[in-house]
């Protein structure tokens, strides 16, 4: 088994790209049935009854922009984390983000609403990386370049403020997922080398 294993990450199977086939993977299968986004989204009001949703909610979205946007910024975001910490490290961030996300999505967000998406995992990985190399060249849209904390701030802090609250958009969890992701960065950064400055 071990073998096995090796021979998917000596083919550029990561732990990033296991992600990203997974949720597509949920994706098609949504498309097809769209009751599973109901079996799998977290609605606060029935957590009692599906305790499963505050994790499995990380893996549905609501259309394809939604998984894209959150894909590509995994992807290009999650490998670089992945490559400066380390595969679990990364997975560890991912997840704790994620679901402390959907915590953070049950204390604050609408009771009747239904949260889906990685994009308080995905908040995490960015928090981590802004700690960690703030001054990390980006590319928004792959045109407009920009250090990396600009970035943050603008469109994963500001972005609720600038447009407003009322967008269907589940600002809590991504709020929730970035103080993890900021708080992990700072943990990883007193270990000495993990900080790129």
């Amino acid at each position: 088994m071990r073998n096995r294993g090796r021979r998917f990450l000596d083919a550029g199977l990561s732990p990033v790209w296991v992600l990203i086939i997974i949720n597509f993977m949920v994706f098609i299968a949504t498309t097809i049935s769209g009751n599973i986004i109901y079996q799998l989204g977290l609605v606060p009001a029935s957590l009692a009854q599906r305790p499963w949703t505050l994790f499995t909610a990380l893996f549905v979205h609501a259309n394809f922009w939604h998984i894209f946007g959150n894909m590509v910024t995994l992807y290009f975001f999650g490998t670089f984390l992945s490559r400066l910490i380390g595969n679990s490290r990364f997975l560890i961030v991912y997840f704790v983000g994620g679901i402390i996300g959907n915590l953070v999505f049950l204390a604050l967000g609408p009771s009747n609403a239904i949260a889906i998406g990685a994009s308080g995992a995905v908040y995490a990985v960015a928090g981590t990386l802004v700690v960690l190399v703030p001054k990390l060249r980006v590319a928004l849209w792959g045109v407009i370049p920009m250090p990396l904390w600009v970035l943050i701030l603008v469109f994963f802090i500001l972005w609720p403020f600038i447009f407003g609250f009322d967008l269907n958009i589940a600002w809590q969890a991504h709020i929730g997922g970035l103080a993890v992701g900021i708080i992990a960065g700072f943990i990883f950064r007193r270990l000495g080398r993990y900080y790129i400055r």
